[in-house]
């Protein structure tokens, strides 16, 4: 093999040197010794692929603004420690999105067997609590599971055992016993 077609992986302290002389070449000699640990670093977090090409990116992106004044020691842990923090804060962020649709679709589905904002009233925790107790345990813990954690009908579906369309049954059939609940002390639904 030619030299031509192959660099030499620089050493880290040649690589750090780059960064110190702002030189655009340690990023992608950066990923050249790197990119593929801190790929595999980041796909183990994310389980996707895009995800983690971007955080890799990031990843370079912050090396390139803390390197100076930042000298590592190891190049390799300090990418490391970034691509690791970067995968992370995208998984939770990832997952509360997710948390977020979930409690936006339970809220729709809600939305046709509580009152309007303008008839609530101060009673209507007190009639929630007298509602939730006088259900069996199951479908209040199905109910309090959808509407107060927002849980998906998959995940109600595993814990009880049940298939999601029973599940989303029982749920349909809990919030026509609110609303009839509701309509019989005067609610407006």
């Amino acid at each position: 093999m030619s030299s031509a077609h192959t660099a030499k992986p620089l050493s880290d302290a040649d690589i750090v040197a780059l960064y110190f002389a702002r030189d655009e070449q340690a990023i992608r000699r950066t990923d050249e010794k790197y990119g593929s640990f801190c790929h595999r670093m980041a796909l183990h977090i994310l389980h996707n692929e895009q995800d983690a090409e971007e955080c890799v990116n990031d990843t370079y992106l912050k090396a390139w603004h803390t390197i100076p004044p930042t000298r590592p020691k190891s190049l390799q842990a300090f990418l490391g420690r970034i691509v690791k923090n970067l995968s992370i804060n995208r998984y939770h962020e990832s997952k509360a999105q997710k948390r977020n649709r979930d409690f936006d679709l339970s809220l729709e589905e809600l939305a046709d067997c509580i009152p309007a904002p303008d008839e609530a009233s101060d009673a209507l925790p007190a009639l929630f609590n007298e509602f939730l107790g006088g259900l069996d345990p199951t479908e209040r813990k199905l109910f309090v599971g959808r509407y107060w954690h927002s849980y998906p009908m998959e995940r109600l579906a595993q814990a009880y055992g049940l298939t999601v369309n029973a599940v989303t049954l029982r749920i349909a059939r809990t919030r026509g016993k609110l609303r009839d609940f509701l309509t019989e002390r005067g609610y407006h639904i």
